[in-house]
């Protein structure tokens, strides 16, 4: 089985990617290495898939077409995982175009890459940020999403319905994730834990939105990987066939096209977050307290009973234990 993997450098993609290459799996990488956070950071991640004899790895945009083409013809991949994007709510407040050009033509480039090349099964990234402004919680894949804040919340929404038509119109089996704030080691440096962590160690204040009354559901990364190595594996065109019968399922009734919501299904405060890392750290923030950022949501919680009726997993790892992992890396990574 060979996998096309988008975003092998980033958070998400370089752990996935090294999940499934320790199972022997091919996997083809594609990245732009873009400088929107530490490229040095996106670097080291690639040299470690780099180790690897059964990764080939691509550097090229999700916008150039040419060159995704030349890389579908050349490894005929049987599975493509889309995972890179331009991420992070509050830079689309800054550089909404960027969002536009990864986003929306980058993925409409995969899907044309996937419906051309006969792809046997599409995975896609989406995220919670698309449940905007719904306070139905905890949020299930059926439940109302029509009212995203944001523009990378409204891309990401916006793939999921062209992923939809894709699916509809050529029988393209999809399968779409919702992540919930997923952290851990080899995270993003724009992330609240990074960002926290870092602060504190250099005696610096931590920004606390909505005077800290903020809830989120904490998704550890080896927990998230996991379930989308078992989710490879569940093809919406084979239970469509099967005829099975899942409370709650997200299948579309004219396409082989499912949401699936993967969270730790687990509300935690914010508040609480940072007190793990204070007590991890041994050392306590300089905690500033602020307003509502622009475009953010005060709580996100997943439902993820339809992931473990599909697969029969559900994320389970504790949030001090996954901060105690991350703050590990962190201190061996700096060397601090």
């Amino acid at each position: 089985m060979k996998i096309l993997i988008t975003g092998t450098a980033g958070f998400i993609g370089f752990q996935l990617s090294k999940l499934l290459l320790k199972e022997g799996i091919d996997v083809i990488g594609y990245d732009g290495m873009t400088s929107y956070y530490d490229i040095n950071l996106k670097k080291k991640r690639n040299e470690i898939l780099n180790n690897f004899s059964n990764y080939t790895f691509n550097e090229g945009m999700l916008e150039d077409e040419y060159k995704l083409e030349k890389i579908f013809d050349k490894t005929k991949p049987d599975i493509v995982i889309h995972l890179a994007a331009q991420a992070g709510v509050r830079y689309s407040l800054e550089n909404p175009r960027s969002y536009i050009n990864s986003n929306i033509v980058g993925t409409f480039n995969i899907m044309e890459m996937a419906k051309n090349y006969k792809i046997k099964h599409l995975l896609m990234a989406s995220t919670s940020s698309v449940y905007g402004s719904n306070i139905d919680m905890p949020f299930k894949e059926v439940s109302k999403s029509d009212n995203q804040l944001t523009i990378y919340a409204a891309t990401k929404k916006a793939n999921e319905n062209m992923a939809h038509s894709y699916s509809h119109l050529w029988k393209l089996p999809v399968t779409l994730f919702r992540f919930f704030t997923v952290y851990g080691p080899w995270g993003r440096p724009d992330m609240a834990l990074f960002k926290f962590v870092s602060a504190i160690l250099n005696n610096k204040p931590i920004e606390i939105y909505n005077q800290g009354k903020m809830f989120r559901d904490f998704t550890y990364i080896d927990d998230l990987v996991l379930a989308i190595r078992k989710l490879i594996d569940v093809n919406p065109s084979e239970t469509i066939k099967e005829n099975l019968n899942i409370q709650n399922d997200s299948i579309s009734p004219v396409a082989p096209f499912r949401i699936v919501n993967i969270g730790n299904s687990k509300k935690i405060k914010l508040l609480d977050f940072i007190e793990a890392i204070e007590k991890k750290l041994n050392k306590k923030a300089i905690r500033k307290y602020m307003p509502m950022q622009k475009g953010d949501v005060p709580a996100t919680w997943a439902d993820v009973s339809l992931l473990n009726e599909l697969t029969g997993y559900c994320p389970q790892t504790n949030v001090k234990e996954g901060i105690s992992h991350f703050i590990d890396w962190y201190l061996d990574y700096y060397n601090n």
